[in-house]
């Protein structure tokens, strides 16, 4: 990315490849839209350059980087619970349930829970997803109240 003063004004201009890191594109295919036509761009020596007002009009004012939202992890896991019979499941599946929406509560990424019931095998699985941290909440209560039900 460079800038060159035009006057009283500083433009900025890019190269093919910052424009395609940019768009999240691959570099011939800018390439492409330059010599299309589409894209327009000066030619300095044997590279273009293209104005930062060109990039904004191709892409209606906004770019892949500008669009980015924050930087975030999920986690997901299935936890097979066996051995349990059907007032201990239903025990269990309150109490995870319970405390999966109490930890959810205001938060702006909910903790996501599913409790299947396995009656052929007198078994739960359960299927947790959300943060690393409330995940782990979980998967630490299920590992406390099942060392109870064995």
């Amino acid at each position: 990315m460079r800038n060159d003063g035009e006057g009283c004004g500083v433009q900025e201009f890019y190269s093919v490849e910052d424009v395609a890191e940019l768009l999240g594109l691959h570099v011939k295919t800018v390439r492409g839209y330059v010599r299309d036509g589409k894209l327009k761009a000066v030619r300095i020596g044997k590279q273009y350059r293209i104005a930062r007002a060109e990039v904004e009009a191709f892409t209606g004012g906004g770019t892949v980087a500008d669009s980015v939202g924050p930087r975030r992890a999920e986690v997901s896991a299935v936890v097979q619970v066996g051995g349990v019979g059907r007032a201990e499941g239903d025990r269990l599946v309150t109490a995870v349930l319970a405390a999966a929406g109490a930890w959810s509560s205001g938060e702006s990424r909910p903790l996501w829970v599913q409790a299947v019931r396995d009656e052929a095998r007198s078994g739960l699985r359960f299927v947790v997803l959300g943060p690393p941290r409330r995940v782990g909440d979980v998967l630490g209560l299920i590992d406390d109240l099942t060392g109870e039900v064995q």
